[in-house]
């Protein structure tokens, strides 16, 4: 469960700079709910997957991770409540590692390191059932370096490295925002399917109007740092692209600029 209390969140504080990307934004989402969040440029979605995650300390306001009030918390203080894929699928492992050893250090995530070793037969066992269920043939390459992966494998074993410590709550920020449309709609299937089976309390921001629809439980909509539009059940299942389309621009009073919404 994520709950947030009258998030506030100003960047910049006393500078010509300075800006409300959050403007009391309260939220809860239930236990194993898979909720898209959209928004044109700016308006708060980053900002909000980053007070779940502890990489934004808000101004004010309350964040809470199942019993775990979290508001002040550090991203390493949470890591084992929060996993997290990124847009970039060189962002969040490491490239001069291989597969597996990032597998170990995602499977250790949130937990107090020793010297014990990492790797041993039976994780390894472990980690190779996990990839071969990705079906990409890479349980045979495991100990190839992550930066060998096109983007699309990379992301495919982000997702496995974000469920292997138990984490409940999975935060996806644009993660198939850099793939081609083939590669991301097997990486969109494949979060679906982990999401679901794993029970996994989810956000996911997306630029995608058909992904926000098209997956997932409920749709949040965000504008000038607050929350506009939140729709699930049966008023999500009969909105259309060309409804949330018109509702950004209600929102923005004009036309949208090309790239400040992606249909696709």
């Amino acid at each position: 469960m994520i709950s947030v209390r009258d998030i506030k969140v100003v960047f910049g504080r006393g500078t010509p700079l300075q800006k409300q990307a959050l403007n009391g934004v309260s939220l809860t989402i239930e236990q194993g709910s898979f909720v898209t969040v959209i928004g044109s440029n700016g308006a708060g979605k980053s900002t909000l997957l980053g007070v779940l995650a502890g990489d934004v300390i808000p101004s004010e306001g309350q964040v809470l991770i199942g019993k775990n009030e979290v508001t002040r918390r550090s991203t390493a203080a949470r890591a084992g409540l929060v996993a997290r894929v990124f847009q970039d699928p060189l962002t969040g492992s490491c490239g001069s590692l291989s597969i597996e050893e990032n597998l170990a250090l995602a499977a250790r995530r949130g937990e107090k390191r020793g010297l014990a070793p990492a790797l041993g037969g039976k994780r390894r066992d472990t980690f190779k059932e996990r990839i071969a269920e990705l079906n990409l043939g890479l349980e045979n390459r495991l100990k190839d370096r992550m930066d060998l992966l096109s983007g699309g494998q990379r992301q495919a074993v982000s997702l496995v490295m974000a469920t292997l410590s138990g984490s409940e709550v999975l935060l996806l920020d644009e993660h198939t925002a850099a793939l081609d449309p083939g590669m991301a709609e097997f990486v969109m299937n494949l979060t679906q399917k982990i999401v679901t089976e794993r029970k996994l309390t989810t956000m996911m921001v997306t630029h995608s109007m058909r992904q926000a629809l098209d997956y997932g439980h409920r749709t949040i909509m965000l504008h000038g740092g607050e929350i506009v539009l939140d729709v699930a059940g049966d008023n999500r299942k009969n909105l259309q692209v060309e409804d949330l389309i018109a509702m950004f621009r209600k929102m923005r009073g004009q036309t949208l600029d090309d790239d400040a919404l992606l249909i696709g």
